[in-house]
Formats: structure tokens, C-alpha cells, sequence
């Protein structure tokens, strides 16, 4: 189903393919855009990172020299990186590929990128370095399930998307919370995303829970045959694993077992606990889009045919 304003016939047209982490993404989004002529916008918030290669599954150099992507390898480890940079960059790109006469084919599985680039960023308020600084206090003295356990009570819906190891996120719903009076869940409810300056249609992957799952244990064993560990253990002799990215899915479980925290085999254990939890994070948040059209990986025909009438 295409997102409809009351003019969107005159809005620069934007096609997006989503699921959830493992689903195959990827592999479609090549046979795709190479059958339509189009470039890959991505909308991954780990593969904008240079370095971190192997554990975000970033397309390999020959599958982008199969076709073009864009915002990959476009910040260093250390640098920030927010939905607000993502949706300046990702328009900007568009708007070069609209002026080409290029199709865009925007792909990934983080869904606050992908919403904020289709639909603008909600006004959550700007920071309150105050009570950012207190809660930073807090975070030292009571520790993070105190702080998650107060979202819960504060904005069960907000704390419901987010990982409880999610620091970052837990730390700025609660600085909203306070700074503003109103939950950030409600404040995306009232902004409903008004900003949508583009015709779009979603494409959803999804496959049987078990298929997922079983892709997900494969490609986490993929990832360690091809050097994982390696490059988590490279990563950490230049960068601090305190950094925003080195906290990833799969980043920070392999850390943890580099520094002592974990054996292998709890790593491994809680790796596949938590990838199977972020897949079900990812298919709830787009579960709720009523605009995403659904498809099994296989059914690249059917995609296909619907590219093709929407660009047209």
C-alpha cells in the first residue's frame, strides 16, 4: 500500500524494503533494484559505520559493485551519528537520484531511520543537559534496571521497543520525560509523522518465526567462520568499547567475551537470545505500519511487478 497525503500524486516517488535482521534483505534488494535500474539508499544505523564490516552483514564490495548504495561507510566508529544526521544525509541523496531520474530503493531494518527519512522527525524537544547529567548519576548509583524499570512505569510503551541494555535510549526517553512532561510515546503520537514529503511504497520481508531463527544462528555462524571476532578484537585496539556502535547486537556480546566478562559459550548463548529479540523488536515496529506490504523473500516477482507499476 502507497502512503497517500492529498497531494501525493505530486511528491518525488521513494520505494523502501524492510524486515526484520536475517530475513534477507540483501539478496532481494539486489535482484530488485538490478530488474528496476535503481540505487540502494541504506537504512541500516550500524552500516553507516567504516570498520564494522563482518557483524552488521554490510553488503560485500562485489555486491555493491552489482549495484550502487549509498550512506554506507560514511562515519567513523567515533563520530556521532543520530536519526537526525541520517534523515539530512538520506534526503540529500534522493534528491540527487529523483534530479538523475534514478529510482531509490531505500534498505534496512532500523526503523526510526527509515520512518524519519519518509515522514520527518518528530519534535521531541532539544537535550536538557541537566537532567541528562542527573540521570547520568543515576545511571553510576542505581544502575540501568533501575533506570529501565522507571521508563516502565513512566512510558511502558516507549520501554516496550527498547532493548533494557539500551542505555542510550533509555537515558534520552527518560530526559524527554522529564524535560518536556509528556512521554516520548505520546509526542510521536501527536507529531503522527506529518512530514512526508515523499510518494512512497513499503515492501516488508517477513518468513515463519523458525525460518528466521534458523537463518539467524546461520548467519551468526557465517559471521565467525568469515573473522567476526577478528575484527571485533582490531576494533578494540583503536576505539574505547564504550563507543555507541561497539555496544551493538553481537559487538558488545563479543567484547564482553574478549574482556573476560563471558565465556564463549554464554556469549554465543546470549547472542542468539538477544539477535531473536531484536528480530521480534523489528517486526512489531513494522507490524504496526499499515502501509508495508508483505512478502516472503522468494516472491521476487511478485515485489517486482509492484516496483514496476509504482515508478511506472
Amino acid at each position: 500500500m502507497e502512503a497517500t497525503t492529498p497531494n501525493h500524486l505530486d511528491k518525488p516517488r521513494v520505494a523502501a524494503l524492510v524486515g526484520p535482521t536475517a530475513v534477507g534483505k540483501t539478496a532481494v534488494a539486489l535482484a530488485l533494484a538490478e530488474g528496476l535500474g535503481a540505487e540502494i539508499v541504506n537504512a541500516d544505523s550500524l552500516q553507516i559505520y567504516r570498520e564494522l564490516d563482518i557483524g552488521t552483514a554490510k553488503p560485500t564490495p562485489a555486491e555493491r559493485a552489482r549495484v550502487v548504495h549509498h550512506l554506507i561507510d560514511v562515519a567513523d566508529p567515533s563520530e556521532p551519528y543520530d536519526a537526525d544526521r541520517y534523515c539530512l544525509e538520506a534526503r540529500a541523496v534522493l534528491a540527487a537520484l529523483h534530479a538523475r531520474g534514478v529510482p531509490p530503493l531505500v534498505v534496512g531494518g532500523t526503523g526510526l531511520y527509515i520512518k524519519a527519512l519518509l515522514a520527518g522527525l518528530f519534535p521531541e524537544g532539544g537535550p536538557a543537559p541537566q537532567v541528562r547529567a542527573r540521570l547520568r548519576r543515576e545511571l553510576s548509583d542505581l544502575g540501568l534496571p533501575a533506570l529501565y524499570a522507571r521508563l516502565l512505569h513512566l512510558d511502558p510503551d516507549t520501554a516496550a521497543r527498547l532493548h533494557p541494555h539500551d542505555t542510550y535510549r533509555i537515558i534520552r526517553a527518560l530526559e524527554v520525560r522529564e524535560a518536556t512532561g509528556r512521554p516520548l510515546s505520546a509526542l510521536i503520537k501527536a507529531h503522527r509523522f506529518q512530514d512526508a514529503p515523499y510518494r512512497v511504497l513499503k515492501l516488508g520481508l517477513r518468513l515463519p518465526r523458525e525460518e528466521l531463527y534458523r537463518r539467524i544462528d546461520q548467519r551468526v555462524q557465517v559471521m565467525l567462520a568469515a573473522g567476526w571476532l577478528e575484527e571485533v578484537e582490531g576494533l578494540l585496539t583503536r576505539y574505547p568499547p564504550e563507543l555507541k556502535p561497539l555496544q551493538a547486537l553481537g559487538y558488545r556480546h563479543l567484547i564482553n567475551f574478549l574482556t573476560g566478562r563471558w565465556t564463549w559459550e554464554e556469549a554465543l548463548t546470549l547472542l542468539a537470545r538477544d539477535t531473536r529479540r531484536y528480530a521480534k523488536r523489528q517486526l512489531t515496529w513494522f507490524g504496526s505500519d499499515p502501509e508495508i506490504r508483505w512478502f516472503a523473500p522468494a516472491e521476487i516477482d511478485g515485489m517486482a511487478a509492484a516496483l514496476a507499476e509504482f515508478f511506472g
